[in-house]
């Protein structure tokens, strides 16, 4: 019966699917810095950092990240 553990196929599935959402929300925290960088941290004037926040809802992103990376970019 070996390679019928049922907790090992969980714990492959979950390292492959948090691999998979670490990748989208680093790429979008970096979308997110670049914006700022370049057009200043207010979305209401910068329309490259509102569709950044919006990719960024759109993955669950949680706001504490959003908001340390608008911090770290100035």
């Amino acid at each position: 019966m070996a390679g019928h553990s049922k907790w090992a196929n969980i714990k492959h599935r979950k390292e492959k699917a948090d691999a998979k959402k670490g990748k989208l929300f680093s790429r979008v925290a970096k979308e997110i810095i670049s914006a700022v960088k370049l057009g200043g941290p207010d979305p209401k004037n910068n329309p490259r950092l509102r569709l950044a926040l919006q990719k960024a809802r759109e993955l669950n992103l949680p706001n504490e990240i959003i908001d340390r990376n608008i911090k770290k970019s100035f």
